[in-house]
């Protein structure tokens, strides 16, 4: 973010800059305000970019076996140009590397899923999934595990045939 922040500035100085010099050529027949507007026009358009920009430049930095499964995209009335063309806020990652079997349940996967935000942390949540009931449940609130591999104390939620998660943690 601070990194960002950053690049926001100098591209207010350098459209600034390049305006100064427009104006310099021009022996100064452009008008005053023009400097500050090419400056905030500078710092819309690269905050703008950075907006649309992040879910691509992070989803390629992920590590092998992560698949990006599920994106949430967002348009909002106090900037317009998001209602034509939204950009994606939130996106969730599968770690199919690690997602694990147990012989004795084999309609059964574990898998961790990873939640990404555009300014907030990466939260981490082991999920099971029930291929063959398409159920899911979050293993964070208190389930554990029996002698046999089986899920007690688990809150199973049914989950679409056609999930993109669900399809891809039982294809694996």
């Amino acid at each position: 973010m601070f990194i960002e922040l950053i690049a926001v500035i100098f591209a207010g100085l350098a459209c600034a800059g390049m305006a100064m010099l427009l104006n310099r050529a021009t022996g100064g027949r452009l008008p005053r305000w023009i400097v500050p507007v090419a400056a905030g026009l500078g710092m819309l358009a690269v905050t703008i970019s950075n907006e649309y920009t992040w879910f691509s430049r992070t989803a390629a930095q992920l590590p092998d076996g992560l698949e990006v499964v599920m994106t949430v995209e967002n348009d909002s009335w106090f900037r317009p140009w998001t209602r034509a063309f939204p950009y994606v806020e939130r996106f969730v990652a599968v770690d199919t590397g690690t997602a694990r079997t147990n012989a004795a349940l084999p309609d059964l996967r574990l898998a961790n899923l990873y939640f990404f935000g555009r300014w907030s942390p990466v939260n981490e949540a082991p999920m099971l999934f029930d291929c063959a009931g398409a159920r899911s449940a979050l293993l964070i609130d208190g389930a554990s595990f029996g002698v046999d591999g089986a899920v007690t104390d688990a809150q199973w939620e049914d989950m679409p045939e056609d999930d993109p998660i669900l399809a891809l943690v039982c294809e694996t």
